[in-house]
């Protein structure tokens, strides 16, 4: 199972002496990408701050970002599910997972992000600020950009192999890579919807916080439970098995994703 996971916007800071080694990170064929966009970024955060906090989309209490970004290349390096905070990662919660599941999240998860393409939990990075909506000014919109890299259409179906997708991305990231064909028959999606009562009637709605965290504690009983489903049909059964109300609506024509509806009530 490989499990399409957002970044978050906060980061955690600090971190070890060891500069960031772009050669280091999983999927190395995204290297020249990354350093490419690695180039951009500095440049433009080493230059005019506002220019940078307009193309960033950064108040004015976030301009400390902009030197963050522009040392980049200096700074010291955590791993992924470290620098990743928020509350999905919160409810995730990586550094409590048991040895075995976390040995699983680190084969299973992969993180896409505006800057890197995409990384595993353990690879290690600097906090930065760089979001997939950005549009820097040398490559335009970053969605767009990894979309349209050979690289990135190729190794995201190589990691997945013949397994089961978890794309739990949120729509900016998941503008960077769609599966296509076989594998998207392989691929779930899944919406999180609130119910409430409202006068005898439930109403549904889509709810940020609901959506986040019951998404990061759904991947942490997955990998708790060592739930290895191989495909959309095997997940659904695995996930009403550990508690959760799922309604799945399996793809209408060939090469279309899963869609799940994941309904709760509270937190």
């Amino acid at each position: 199972m490989l499990v399409l996971l957002p970044p978050s916007e906060g980061k955690a800071t600090g971190g070890s002496r060891s500069p960031l080694d772009l050669g280091a990170l999983s999927l190395p064929e995204l290297g020249e990408a990354r350093a490419e966009v690695l180039d951009e970024l500095v440049s433009l955060c080493s230059g005019d701050e506002t220019k940078a906090a307009e193309v960033l989309g950064l108040s004015e209490g976030l301009r400390g970002e902009i030197a963050k970004n522009a040392a980049l290349r200096e700074a010291g390096t955590r791993p992924a599910g470290e620098i990743y905070t928020g509350v999905l990662y919160d409810a995730l919660g990586l550094a409590t997972l048991p040895t075995a599941a976390r040995r699983r999240a680190g084969r299973s998860l992969l993180v896409f992000s505006g800057l890197w393409g995409a990384v595993r939990i353990g690879d290690r990075i600097p906090s930065y600020r760089c979001s997939m909506g950005v549009k820097l000014p040398g490559l335009g919109a970053l969605g767009t950009y990894w979309r349209n890299r050979t690289p990135m259409a190729e190794v995201i179906p190589q990691a997945a192999g013949r397994g089961l997708v978890l794309d739990l991305r949120s729509a900016a990231y998941a503008a960077a890579w769609k599966p296509k064909g076989a594998l998207a028959e392989r691929t779930a999606t899944v919406r999180v919807l609130q119910s409430k009562i409202v006068n005898g009637v439930e109403k549904r709605s889509v709810v940020s916080h609901f959506n986040k965290a019951t998404k990061g504690r759904m991947v942490r009983d997955l990998l708790t439970a060592e739930a290895m489903p191989s495909g959309p049909g095997e997940l659904v059964e695995a996930l009403r098995g550990l508690g959760y109300v799922v309604e799945a609506a399996p793809p209408k024509r060939a090469g279309q994703a899963w869609g799940l509806d994941v309904v709760v009530t509270e937190l």
